[in-house]
């Protein structure tokens, strides 16, 4: 492993004054509770309120009074130290297995806009307060020390690079591409217009104050505060899943076809430096079908799953390698209703294309009505789920009745997730040996630098 490279501390000012907005809730409705007094303009707010879209006008109701209010709702602390507000029924995990509302709640300025299909609860506050709540709710607050570093530092390059990536975003490629003969796509940056990120597993789970921080969550934004991962003199795009399967991803595999040196093939293992090429289909069966123990992420240890994992995120017990089984009517009705293509019966699974770490990039699938290729990898993940299949790194093994009829697809899989960047799974049984946060980050993403960041610097690339 390469020796990781150390911060110079005489760059940095405080980026506190970099602010972000953050979607947390669409909806017809919104209901909100101001916990102390909030200031739109120069009418005070405080106590529960719902608003909804009636005709063109935006209403606000609340106990005592109902106004027509703008489509651009803004309400700002009075305190912002001691005041805070709940977003009621907030939903969580959309569309994947562990989907469920919650309340939740918020520090800093509460925005409320009309999307036309929808409305839209904005949070806009602090980077760093924003990270407090991101690390604590993409993992548990009690994980480790290291841990929680690694992930800070992650955290605040990916959100820094999508800012700038925002503004210096182009129409130079599709992220869709659909005619008779294939279904292409992939969802980033192009889904959110009016805010920077969404607070949802499509970025990166932000739940506010709701998650409870730790003095290792402080101690961990404090440790790393302004550091970012550098490649060739630019912030880093830096992507994290739950469990890479064993090897990690490429970025242009998963997302936009644009290559990031740092988010490459890396084999998940102090002790074995390569694996077979697993974009071959052989190679991707064997791998698949094995269950290698000198990888970080095949683990079953408990207390270090119980620290990295949420407690939802523990209903999945089994994210290394894993299996499911459908009739060939039950798959077809899914993937009709998941991804609104009807093949008819159908007759054949085959991967076309398949990436480093053997996820399926491009699959074909053969119908009674119809034979298409679909892909990326989270297509692949919404047809064969009702929710989202754990990741594209799978092989088909179809059964057949005595007269040659299928009767049977199961799909037997590995790792939970696009797999690029930074295993999670894998970084903290790394962390639980006893390796630093740099050593997990240069593990991940290789040929990177650690770097404190001026102030000025950030907000003059965005």
């Amino acid at each position: 492993m390469k020796e990781p490279v150390t911060c110079n501390p005489s760059t940095y000012t405080s980026p506190k004054a970099i602010t972000l907005s953050v979607g947390i809730l669409f909806a017809p409705s919104i209901t909100f509770r101001l916990n102390g007094n909030y200031w739109n303009n120069n009418q005070k707010y405080s106590g529960e309120y719902t608003i909804s879209k009636e005709g063109e006008d935006l209403i606000l109701h609340s106990s005592s009074q109902t106004q027509i209010v703008p489509d651009h709702f803004t309400l700002i602390p009075e305190n912002e130290e001691t005041a805070d507000f709940d977003l009621l029924n907030v939903m969580i995990g959309i569309n994947f297995h562990w989907q469920r509302t919650e309340d939740q709640k918020f520090k800093g300025t509460l925005k409320i806009i009309d999307e036309g299909k929808h409305l839209t609860a904005i949070n806009i506050l602090p980077l760093e307060d924003y990270l407090l709540s991101v690390i604590s709710s993409e993992m548990s607050a009690t994980s480790s020390l290291e841990l929680l570093k690694a992930h800070a530092v992650i955290s605040r390059s990916w959100l820094i690079a999508q800012k700038i990536k925002s503004e210096k975003l182009t129409d130079t490629y599709q992220s869709c591409i659909q005619d008779e003969q294939q279904y292409i796509r992939w969802y980033d940056r192009e889904d959110h217009e009016h805010f920077d990120v969404c607070a949802d597993d499509h970025c990166q789970r932000y739940q506010g104050i709701s998650k409870a921080y730790t003095p290792f969550v402080r101690q961990a934004i404090d440790a790393t505060r302004g550091e970012v991962l550098m490649y060739h003199g630019e912030i880093c795009d830096a992507r994290f899943s739950k469990c890479c399967g064993g090897v990690t991803e490429y970025f242009e595999n998963t997302w936009e076809p644009v290559a990031h040196p740092y988010l490459t093939k890396v084999v998940d293992s102090a002790t074995r430096s390569s694996v077979p090429d697993l974009s071959q289909e052989e190679n991707a069966r064997e791998w698949i079908l094995s269950t290698p123990d000198d990888v970080f992420c095949n683990t079953r240890d408990k207390a270090v799953l119980s620290n990295v994992l949420n407690d939802y995120d523990q209903e999945t017990q089994d994210f290394f390698r894993w299996q499911v089984s459908y009739t060939p009517s039950e798959l077809s009705a899914l993937i009709k209703s998941r991804i609104g293509i009807d093949f008819g019966d159908i007759l054949s699974i085959d991967p076309v294309e398949r990436g480093a770490s053997g996820r399926i990039i491009r699959l074909r699938i053969q119908g009674s009505k119809r034979s298409m290729t679909i892909g990326k990898e989270l297509v692949i993940r919404k047809a064969f789920s009702t929710s989202h299949l754990y990741s594209s790194a799978f092989i088909v093994e179809t059964e057949k009745n005595t007269s040659g009829a299928i009767t049977r697809f199961t799909l037997r899989g590995a790792g939970w997730g696009h797999g690029v960047g930074l295993c999670q799974i894998g970084a903290a049984v790394m962390s639980a040996q006893g390796y630093d946060y740099q050593e997990i980050l240069s593990h991940y993403f290789p040929g990177t630098q650690l770097q404190k960041i001026e102030n000025e610097i950030i907000n003059h690339e965005i």
